[in-house]
């Protein structure tokens, strides 16, 4: 069981705060990704981790053990980083073995781990070659078969497929999902990109100043935003928000048009939010003034002009749309989210 608890965990820097209270618990073989722009706490959160940063307070278990007071070398895990790090003098098998051989593990043990990780990572027809000879995605697929090599029981991943090409990162992204549930090993990954983490995770965890503003799996964080941040980070494009006023009743004016919505959050104005693929053109709806089109292929993102704000919608491709006119747009009811402009949480 390598069951991950982080409980209570801050970091301080002086008098910048840059974790806040953390607490979570991540899965034996549970893929975690840990998901912010730059700045958020997240690859702080995984050097405390792993040992590489000391948690201000709180406490790590791994396993069931609590680990924050061991070296990273007792915790049972292994790393993979953003730059790779192999080593240019040492052939694909040696840097793969190069753990196995500091813990002194016989030749033939060796031999036999090397060669099954580079058989998972399709890598076994370079194990003679220098890395000096490889490919970006070549010699990351060396830094992961190194630390699988290691039979962790938690890899930990620093971004390590932004280096790489948007082609070779979608391949990599499949590779590494298939990889990581064969070897039942728990995998916690740190990344800015969405596409990334919601193609790879089991669950996710959206960071945001140091907290963690909601852990759950792609499609609940996609769907369900929990606070305004989630719904504007998450969805390309992210949401569109408009300012709503109470119309009694459970309605709510929304860009002059009355929508059902809450019935509990009368006495005050919400965000009426809607992500612009649920939106579809109607004869009844809100009055959207174009302002530029781009056709993308197998859709068109158009950018309007709502009650004085910037409202996208995805509409079909075969649709004729030109920039100064006015459609009407429809959001798709069950697909509409509130929220509170004061706590930016969402409203049930």
């Amino acid at each position: 069981m390598a069951e991950i608890q982080i409980k209570n965990v801050q970091k301080s820097f002086g008098a910048y705060t840059a974790l806040h209270d953390i607490d979570l618990t991540i899965a034996d073989q549970e893929f975690m990704v840990l998901l912010g722009a730059s700045g958020c706490g997240k690859t702080t959160l995984l050097r405390i981790i792993c040992g590489l940063e000391t948690a201000t307070e709180g406490e790590i278990w791994i396993g069931g053990k609590r680990v924050d007071h061991l070296a990273p070398k007792d915790r049972g895990i292994a790393m993979v980083f953003q730059n790779y790090a192999v080593f240019p003098h040492l052939t694909v098998f040696e840097n793969i073995g190069f753990g196995l051989r500091m813990q002194k593990l016989p030749d033939d043990v060796v031999r036999q781990r090397v060669e099954r990780v580079a058989g998972l990572m399709h890598i076994e027809m370079l194990l003679k070659r220098y890395s000096g000879e490889l490919s970006g995605g070549q010699r990351q697929r060396v830094a992961v078969a190194r630390a699988l090599a290691m039979e962790p029981d938690v890899i930990l991943m620093d971004e390590p497929l932004s280096n790489l090409d948007a082609l070779l990162r979608m391949e990599m992204r499949a590779e590494l999902k298939g990889v990581l549930a064969e070897s039942k090993t728990t995998a916690v990954y740190v990344t800015h990109d969405q596409v990334e983490a919601m193609s790879m995770a089991d669950r996710i965890s959206v960071m945001h100043s140091g907290e963690i503003v909601q852990a759950a799996t792609p499609i609940e964080v996609y769907r369900n935003p929990a606070a305004e941040f989630v719904a504007s980070f998450i969805g390309n494009p992210p949401m569109n928000f408009l300012d709503a006023t109470s119309a009694g009743d459970g309605k709510w004016n929304v860009a002059g048009r009355v929508i059902d919505g809450p019935k509990g959050a009368a006495n005050r104005p919400l965000q009426f939010a809607i992500r612009p693929e649920d939106i579809q053109p109607a004869t009844e709806g809100l009055e959207a003034r174009v302002r530029i089109v781009e056709p993308l292929g197998a859709h068109l993102l158009v950018t309007c002009d709502v009650d004085g704000k910037l409202f996208r919608a995805v509409l079909d491709s075969d649709m004729v749309v030109k920039p100064g006119e006015t459609l009407t747009l429809a959001p798709q009811p069950d697909r509409i989210r509130w929220f509170d402009p004061e706590t930016t949480k969402a409203v049930a």
